[in-house]
């Protein structure tokens, strides 16, 4: 058994390379969290939430959401409107490509993304949207990275007069959902329980609807459906359908299976709140392989922060016998940063 490395945006992880089989490991193995209570006017059942977050966070970087209170036909019109889009014909998909975008707005094909650098591209293809702005809106000027108009469908290809509004209405429950997790965040950082709030009225928020090609038979290692890596904003939400490809890398440096549980969305720490809180909340690898003889669809969520706010480890993660482990750095530019380390078409440029 040999060791292999993914390198991430805060340095090389190890793990035990042996092939793409993961142990089935029952999904309470990666905590199921209730954030019903975060609703609640009692700051102790709020501080329980917290509790229960910073245990998830700071052991296994992965964790299950009940009652993050998205509706489920905002869920379900969600993934009608991907299956719809990603069945149109190449032609009309790459007519708004993520190549024509400065900051990755619109359609990546298969083999487009390569999240694994020693891999040979993601057997995915993607479309990517975030915070609706008009031309106009006086932050593009600013030149920020993370601000820019999406690219959209044309309304008039068949199924596609709603796709817009349906994906827009999804991400502006997903932000609700993700502003209590900011919440959450607080209180299991010990901070106040407003810290992030002002730090997310305009976030680097992007989510995508993806596709995953059945793959069978033999399977290269170096060309599944997102190879290894670890996420690059504060935290993702990841809504999927019912069949199973998620793998996350325990501790041990072995995989494990992250299968879907019914109402519950993935949530995991990324690389910027792993790099803010100085290392104590874990940003795990995972990768993922879709094996279930069938198409499949999923919805993550890239919840960061505005992209001028400045990340510097959190008072409350240093001390005299910890220090800093990381220099400041604009959330923009670290986002940035790691697309560019990701898609070809960037690093051509």
């Amino acid at each position: 058994m040999s060791i292999a490395t993914v390198d991430t945006g805060n340095g090389p992880r190890a793990f035990f390379e042996f092939g793409l089989e993961a142990k089935p490991t029952p999904f309470d193995a990666i905590p199921l969290i209730d954030f019903g209570p975060m609703l609640s006017d009692d700051p102790a059942e709020r501080a329980k939430v917290g509790a229960e977050v910073r245990k998830a966070c700071t052991e296994v970087g992965f964790f299950y959401a009940l009652n993050h209170g998205v509706p489920k036909k905002v869920i379900d019109n969600t993934f009608a409107a991907a299956h719809r889009f990603f069945a149109l014909p190449d032609m009309i998909k790459q007519t708004i490509s993520v190549e024509k975008s400065d900051n990755n707005r619109g359609y990546t094909a298969l083999l487009g993304e390569n999240t694994d650098p020693t891999a040979k591209g993601d057997m995915h293809e993607a479309f990517d949207f975030a915070l609706e702005m008009d031309a106009d809106d006086p932050d593009l000027a600013k030149g920020l990275f993370g601000y820019a108009p999406n690219q959209w469908p044309d309304p008039n290809h068949e199924g596609m007069n709603d796709f817009r509004q349906t994906l827009l209405t999804y991400h502006e429950e997903a932000l609700t959902f993700g502003a209590r997790i900011f919440q959450a965040f607080a209180l299991a950082l010990e901070l106040p329980e407003d810290y992030f709030t002002p730090k997310i009225t305009k976030p680097l928020a992007v989510a995508r609807v993806l596709h995953y090609p059945p793959q069978e038979g033999k399977i290269d290692e170096k060309q599944i459906g997102i190879g290894a890596h670890s996420d690059y904003e504060c935290f993702t939400i990841l809504c999927t359908d019912e069949k199973a490809a998620l793998q996350v890398l325990n501790a041990a440096g072995e995989w494990i299976e992250a299968p879907p549980v019914e109402g519950a969305f993935i949530v995991n720490v990324g690389d910027m709140m792993e790099r803010w809180t100085n290392d104590y909340f874990k940003s795990t690898i995972h990768r993922a392989i879709n094996r279930s003889g069938k198409q499949r669809y999923s919805i993550p969520l890239f919840f960061g922060t505005n992209p001028d706010v400045e990340i510097a480890v959190l008072e409350s993660c240093q001390s005299a016998s910890n220090p800093p482990r990381y220099e400041p750095i604009q959330a923009g530019a670290y986002v940035e940063q790691r697309i560019t380390e990701t898609y070809a078409h960037r690093q051509e440029d």
